[in-house]
């Protein structure tokens, strides 16, 4: 998609950024259910997933979907 409109960019580079939001709020949401968890791992491991995901959304283009 080479020539992308302004508004297009625009609504993008919103829906990066609330998709990168919601995993950074899964994140810190499964941390404290790790805290208060008998069993943590899986937890931790989801948020570590979310964390993740969300520090590799910013680099999406629209060329990659």
């Amino acid at each position: 998609m080479a020539d992308t409109t302004e508004e297009f960019q625009r609504g993008w580079n919103a829906a990066l950024h609330a998709a990168r939001d919601w995993h950074e709020s899964k994140a810190k949401q499964a941390l404290v259910l790790s805290r208060r968890s008998r069993f943590p791992k899986s937890l931790e491991r989801e948020a570590e997933f979310h964390k993740q995901s969300a520090e590799m959304i910013v680099t999406l283009s629209p060329d990659d979907v």
